[in-house]
């Protein structure tokens, strides 16, 4: 069986969905499963036989532009599981009427549930299972820190961070991290994602708010500090076997 992944999304929905998606891997050795989700999220598919952007597939020019050569690629599968398209009617009859194999799963969480927790039951993955992202075992001898998110307003004050840092420091050297698009003083940036995922694993401790990069070092077990101010750790803590969410 060949079958194929479709996981839109920023990093921490991607995270957030890896126990589900890894028990829609195909069981077989013979099998063969492969990833399409967000470029950045490429590095972390690696559960998977492949994986691959969503754009590089050409999965958003489908009902948009010519895209026969998608469909073909579509046709190799024998089942597809997407959270793409779920709540378009329009991508779910185009590919009924080319008789695909999809079964879609919705991409926002519903209710009262943890992110990862509803991600789980949509697949029935085995239960109390942290998203994990494997790494090579190093030494964790410093604390990192990301004062950033995908929102302002998700973001706790760089005051917070520095007093942190501040205190850390008296015990442990002491990095800052920033993303490609993120400005900050001699901050260390690492464009993929399972590079500063192994990066992440070296940490004592690391400190941010509630943003994919969070996530991302409670998937290595690095024990993590996650600052909260507009969601709800109820809801989008990273889960890891060391995660203190503090609400603001």
């Amino acid at each position: 069986m060949r079958r194929l992944l479709i996981r839109p999304g920023a990093i921490g929905d991607f995270i957030v969905s890896l126990p589900a998606m890894e028990s829609l891997r195909a069981a077989d050795t013979a099998d063969y499963t492969e990833v399409w989700c967000a470029e950045q999220n490429v590095p972390l598919a690696r559960f998977a036989d492949s994986a691959r952007s969503i754009v590089s597939a050409g999965l958003d020019r489908l009902g948009f532009l010519p895209a026969d050569d998608v469909l073909e690629r579509l046709r190799a599968f024998d089942s597809i599981v997407s959270w793409y398209g779920a709540n378009r009617p329009d991508f779910r009859d185009l590919v009924a009427n080319a008789s695909l194999p999809f079964r879609f799963l919705s991409a926002l969480p519903t209710g009262d549930t943890h992110a990862v927790e509803f991600y789980r039951r949509q697949t029935e993955a085995p239960a109390s299972r942290f998203p994990v992202i494997p790494c090579p075992p190093v030494p964790r001898t410093v604390a990192i820190i990301h004062p950033f998110a995908s929102s302002q307003a998700k973001r706790a004050p760089m005051e917070l961070f520095e007093r942190a840092a501040d205190r850390l420091a008296r015990e442990m050297p002491v990095e800052w991290l920033c993303g490609p698009e993120e400005h900050l003083p001699n901050a260390i940036r690492t464009d993929n994602l399972y590079d500063l995922a192994c990066r992440l694993r070296g940490a004592r401790i690391y400190v941010g708010n509630d943003s994919g990069i969070s996530h991302l070092a409670a998937a290595v077990g690095t024990p993590v500090l996650a600052l909260f101010r507009t969601t709800a750790p109820r809801l989008w803590s990273p889960r890891g076997p060391s995660v203190n969410p503090i609400t603001l």
